[in-house]
């Protein structure tokens, strides 16, 4: 079963972890719009792409016993590398090298053992942009801290997607959007227009998995139908909601088909890698 995840940061990782646990054909399409903490300090210095989140996806499908996957979350504390992750330094140094961000990550999942594929959302890095109420917002690290977000997009205007992301969202069965901050790592990858195009267009089941509660001041106020109000007004559609039913929007209406489930760790914050899981077979033997 080709199983595809699209977004950014810990939700996507989550997702990713969850895929595979039943497929061996697992992707991971990720944003590369990231500009704070050690990746905001490396694109300034280096003016690379993003590729924190790409770190975070490589370890989440990497063999848990390979050395090097133990070590790549691992950031330095002291003198001119505190804060930067391993796995980051890694990534930027291949990509220095080699100025291919594609080939970068194949480099270092075939060492670390991965099972399946990262890929970047886009060729090259992108700055993401915002219109809000209270007017344009540029970088991701500020979007982030806005409010009353209508609509992000990215600078360059049209990013090339690379052509694997594509075919393999085409061709997957099963595509999970989210979870993850809607507007910064969810749609940040998603409006990458090769990515756009690709979800329109493929014949599998996308399933949104609905955050467990509003990321402030991000979606502050925002219910279930706010999030797929704003999915739809960037051009992406999925077939089923994946929402948990303790979070603060497992009651909420909407107007996609919903499925309330048990998803959430026992801590309630995050999503649960094995119940996840489970809820996306369950969804795909239906």
């Amino acid at each position: 079963m080709k199983v595809v995840a699209v977004g950014g940061g810990h939700g996507t990782a989550v997702s990713l972890r969850a895929l595979k646990l039943f497929s061996s054909d697992v992707t991971g399409v990720v944003s590369v719009a990231d500009d704070g903490g050690s990746t905001g300090r490396l694109r300034a210095m280096l003016n690379v792409a993003a590729v924190g989140d790409l770190r975070k996806g490589l370890v989440a499908l990497a063999d848990p016993e390979n050395p090097l996957t133990a070590s790549f979350e691992h950031r330095f504390s002291v003198g001119e590398l505190a804060g930067h992750a391993v796995g980051n330094l890694l990534l930027v140094g291949l990509l220095d090298a080699t100025g291919n961000l594609e080939e970068s990550v194949r480099a270092l999942a075939q060492v670390m053992g991965v099972t399946g594929t990262i890929v970047p959302a886009s060729c090259e890095g992108v700055i993401l942009l915002a219109t809000t109420e209270d007017g344009p917002t540029r970088g991701q690290s500020k979007v982030a801290r806005s409010s009353s977000i209508r609509r992000i997009s990215l600078e360059p205007a049209h990013p090339a997607a690379p052509i694997v992301a594509v075919e393999t969202i085409e061709r997957a069965d099963v595509v999970l959007i989210g979870p993850g901050s809607l507007f910064t790592s969810v749609l940040a990858a998603c409006v990458v227009p090769g990515i756009t195009q690709a979800l329109a267009a493929t014949k599998s089941k996308k399933i949104y998995v609905a955050n467990l509660r509003a990321q402030l001041p991000e979606t502050e106020g925002f219910t279930l139908q706010d999030h797929v109000d704003a999915l739809e007004r960037h051009g992406v559609v999925a077939d089923l909601v994946l929402v948990d039913k303790t979070s603060t929007f497992g009651s909420d209406p909407c107007t996609w088909a919903t499925r309330v489930v048990d998803v959430a760790a026992a801590n309630g914050l995050v999503h649960d890698v094995q119940k996840l899981s489970q809820a996306v077979l369950d969804e795909v033997r239906r």
